[in-house]
């Protein structure tokens, strides 16, 4: 890039006509506003990044577009972001997002949140009067003098704000969302050359930790796990009185597991409360996670969890004996039926399989007013789908059912990955105010895969089928592909 003496400058815009000088003076002074505009934000905002935070924030400062820090509790990663996010919105005019794993907790750990160590909420910290021109509590979103708009978002609904452009969005808890958020806005923010910064502590060997591995071998990419012996901002005294804290509360064992995952960072730690993270250990242990080859001879059953508001998961599952195959998952949002009938028929022609049953959960029996009165069994049938009608059962029950059968189902990582993440990801809800779980499950993203394999454990019995063109279910033995196979025992 061509530099230039103050002086050179000079001469050059002395010898613009004035139309160009006019343009240039505009720049200039627009620069200018912004820069004291930032100065004024550093000197009133009292905040500064801490020693052990300057290295993410200098790669921000540098233009770095990609960051991954995954840094234990209160390490104060959310106000690094918001202060980062105040910034940007004066530098470049757009809209960011800080997006948390639900909107309802972004109120409460973003919008509502008092910092504890300046008695200042966290946006008016952050966000200074000065630089508001509109706040919108109801949406929760600030309009910038500058021209630019912040808004608090969750995964749960990122595609309900279709239409919008962000520029740089923040991903808070990015180990407990939707891990769909960032393949929707990865391409937007790509176009736009945008930013995204995901913080996170762990959440079990999910998304953020394969996030975690790929920014480790890319260059363009900042990745940095930081624990409590990195930080150094807790005592031994105040750490020791935390875990036993956390014993106290859910056990010996789980509390310690607890501590590990939120104060050493450790995605190796227990998922605590995964109603399926036993199973899937054991699964990962015996070799049952990995390549699974689809056999053409043998049925394909489909298990549904239907979702009007939010989305529908649907299993592809193959019956061998006592075994279980689950060889491939599909979920989806705001379509119709008919979609879903398109894409099992589209799985059928792209694999050469012949479907069995599809086991449905029992509210496809409720008619609908705004489809003539049908109801979706009957918009199934007609588009040539036979369901099976799954009875309502006890959630309990149907938990331990898919707990049972997940001890003889081998899963297919690949076609199957969002599914099984959302099995890792299935657990109990926490009760923060009796500090107990909750008897039902939480209901997030995850819910909707782990449905829809419980429809399948709750339904299914062995009926007495013969795949078709095949009374002999071949040994799947000759397909392993290496000594650590799908079928490596």
């Amino acid at each position: 890039m061509l530099q230039l003496t103050p002086e050179e400058a000079l001469a050059q815009v002395a010898a613009m006509n004035p139309l160009d000088k006019a343009q240039v003076c505009q720049m200039i002074a627009g620069e200018l506003a912004t820069q004291r505009t930032l100065t004024r934000l550093r000197e009133g905002r009292r905040w500064s990044p801490r020693s052990y935070q300057q290295k993410l924030w200098r790669y921000l400062e540098k233009g770095g577009t990609r960051a991954i820090a995954v840094w234990h509790r209160r390490s104060g990663k959310d106000d690094v972001a918001l202060n980062w996010t105040a910034e940007e919105a004066f530098r470049h005019v757009g809209e960011y997002w800080h997006m948390l794993p639900e909107a309802a907790q972004g109120r409460k750990a973003i919008w509502d949140a008092v910092n504890p160590h300046t008695g200042i909420r966290r946006i008016d910290q952050a966000f200074p009067a000065f630089t508001r021109k509109r706040t919108r509590t109801q949406d929760m979103a600030i309009e910038f003098t500058s021209g630019s708009l912040w808004r608090v978002v969750g995964s749960d609904n990122y595609n309900s704000l279709v239409g919008s452009t962000p520029r740089g969005v923040i991903f808070s808890e990015w180990a407990l969302a939707d891990p769909a958020a960032w393949a929707f806005l990865r391409p937007i923010l790509m176009e736009n050359k945008g930013w995204a910064i995901f913080i996170t502590t762990p959440r079990g060997e999910n998304h953020a930790k394969k996030m975690l591995d790929f920014a480790r071998s890319d260059d363009e990419w900042f990745a940095e796990t930081l624990t409590v012996d990195d930080t150094g901002i807790f005592t031994k005294e105040a750490l020791d009185k935390e875990l036993r804290e956390m014993q106290s509360e859910l056990g010996l064992e789980e509390g310690l597991a607890q501590f590990d995952q939120e104060y050493h960072c450790s995605f190796q730690a227990a998922l605590i409360g995964a109603y399926y993270g036993a199973a899937l250990r054991r699964m990962q242990k015996e070799g049952r996670v990995g390549n699974v080859p689809i056999d053409r001879g043998v049925l394909v059953h489909t298990s549904w969890d239907l979702g009007i508001s939010d989305s529908t998961g649907i299993w592809f599952i193959q019956c061998v004996g006592k075994e279980r195959r689950l060889i491939d998952y599909h979920e989806g949002s705001g379509v119709g039926l008919d979609t879903y009938a398109k894409i099992l028929e589209e799985k059928a022609a792209k694999y050469g399989w012949t479907y069995g049953t599809h086991w449905l959960p029992h509210d496809i029996e409720v008619r609908e007013l705004g489809n003539k009165g049908m109801s979706r069994r009957q918009t199934l049938e007609g588009l040539g789908i036979r369901p099976k009608t799954v009875p309502q059962h006890n959630l309990h029950d149907g938990i331990n059912a898919t707990r049972r059968m997940l001890d003889y189902t081998w899963i297919d990582e690949t076609r199957c990955e969002r599914g099984l993440a959302a099995l890792r990801q299935y657990q109990r809800a926490w009760n923060e105010k009796t500090k107990m779980f909750s008897d039902g499950p939480l209901h997030n993203w995850a819910s909707h895969g782990a449905d829809a394999l419980r429809t399948f454990a709750a339904g299914h019995r062995e009926p007495k089928e013969k795949a078709p063109g095949s009374g002999k279910i071949p040994d799947f033995r000759s397909h392993v592909r290496s000594s650590n196979g799908w079928m490596a025992r």
